[in-house]
């Protein structure tokens, strides 16, 4: 006999541990012919067991989690469904807090917990730099205050007749002589409450429901530093519910894009235009920061700003979560504007290349070489079909880096 944690659910299929699936299947069909509530009415709940543990056996992570830890494993497993704690109290003496749909054992260790509520909440990146206090304004149950959320007056409530009081309802469809399928549905006559109140003595303020609908005011922190897609959380303010802990309600912070700035971890990054005459005599700039400073920045002549070269002003990125004084750095892309065509006339070149550094030696050119012109490249016309089979050949481009204009270099 294979070494279990418990065998409570093999006892009730009347199988060794060891049983193989075959057997545990042979075992099913039988007991379910002997105890189906249409041949057996005086079964109880005996077919809804044999039911459950076989759903349990035959789904390998079930039957993983109950071999290694019995009961404990299925409690805190989770992967059944609702109506089925009085069955897991029939066979282990207690609530089944793990097959409650979306539901999960309580705080405290009783009650079962409801569903968080996730909202998403858009902030700015200069809420992200600077912090912000808002107020959000958000809709939830909480127990009808009329009735103490019981629906109705005292001894109003009822045992469901149709589904036993279980919220769901179990259909068997046979398939073929021996062979039996098992379908499970919420019941219509209590909407899977398990209960049901007569009209005349619901609740007049919650009709019946047991909540009403109220809306709660959070005041919501965003604290320096905080990233897309964190967490803040209001514990137990979720929607509540009778016999349920409320779950917490759960912010995710959405961050909407900047007109200047990208953020990469606590680093900010943005693209600056200059023209040429900046580019090889030096500048200076202003850039307004995401808390309003104008950041003065110099670059002295004769160093030459490269197009698409990176500069970096240290300390001046995103502040770390929770340690604000600590920050990232900005990082700057010279974007260099070149003039257009005939900006300068052409008595003026000469003294211009005077100024410039010297060309390179002039090629030798063949005797028989063939003059061609070099004109305009429309992007939106695309690339010729030779040039595209060629991209689609040869894929050297992308494995070994990109060639020619445009090759940046960063300096930090």
């Amino acid at each position: 006999m294979a070494s279990v944690a418990d065998t409570k659910l093999y006892d009730i299929l009347g199988v060794s541990p060891s049983a193989s699936e075959n057997e545990l299947k042979k075992a099913y069909r039988k007991l379910a012919k002997e105890y189906h509530p249409d041949k057996n009415p005086e079964a109880g709940d005996k077919f809804k067991e044999i039911s459950f543990a076989y759903e349990v056996l035959t789904n390998p992570e079930k039957k993983e989690l109950y071999d290694r830890y019995g009961e404990q494993g299925l409690r805190e497993g989770g992967g059944g469904g609702p109506g089925m704690e009085d069955i897991f109290s029939h066979i282990f003496g207690g609530g089944l807090f793990g097959f409650m749909g979306g539901q999960s054992r309580g705080r405290n260790g009783g009650k079962r917990r409801g569903d968080d509520m996730i909202h998403p909440l858009k902030v700015s990146l200069e809420d992200l730099y600077n912090g912000k206090t808002t107020k959000l304004q958000l809709s939830k149950n909480v127990l009808c205050s009329a009735c103490n959320g019981q629906g109705g007056k005292a001894g109003a409530v009822q045992k469901c007749v149709a589904c036993r009081g279980r919220g769901m309802r179990i259909m068997i469809r046979q398939l073929a002589p021996g062979m039996v399928q098992q379908m499970q549905s919420v019941c219509t006559d209590c909407s899977g409450e398990g209960e049901v109140i007569n009209e005349k003595d619901r609740c007049k303020k919650c009709e019946g429901q047991k909540v009403c609908k109220d809306t709660k005011l959070l005041e919501v922190h965003v604290d320096k530093g905080m990233k897309h897609g964190q967490k803040i959380t209001f514990s137990g303010e979720a929607d509540q519910a009778p016999g349920v802990e409320p779950g917490d309600i759960v912010l995710v912070l959405q961050e909407k894009e900047h007109e200047d700035f990208r953020r990469e971890g606590s680093d900010l990054h943005m693209v600056h235009r200059i023209g040429l005459v900046e580019a090889l005599c030096g500048f200076q700039m202003t850039v307004t920061h995401l808390d309003g400073r104008q950041l003065l920045i110099k670059y002295p002549p004769g160093k030459v700003i490269e197009p698409g070269c990176i500069r970096v002003v240290k300390g001046e990125g995103m502040p770390q979560y929770r340690n604000p004084f600590e920050k990232g750095d900005l990082y700057i892309k010279f974007d260099v504007q070149f003039p257009e065509n005939n900006w300068i006339s052409p008595d003026k070149l000469n003294d211009l290349e005077c100024l410039l550094p010297a060309r390179a030696d002039d090629p030798i050119i063949a005797a028989d070489a063939e003059e061609v012109d070099l004109t305009e490249f429309e992007r939106s016309q695309g690339f010729g079909s030779g040039a595209r089979r060629e991209a689609y050949n040869d894929s050297s481009d992308e494995e070994g880096g990109h060639h020619g204009p445009g090759v940046q270099c960063a300096h930090q």
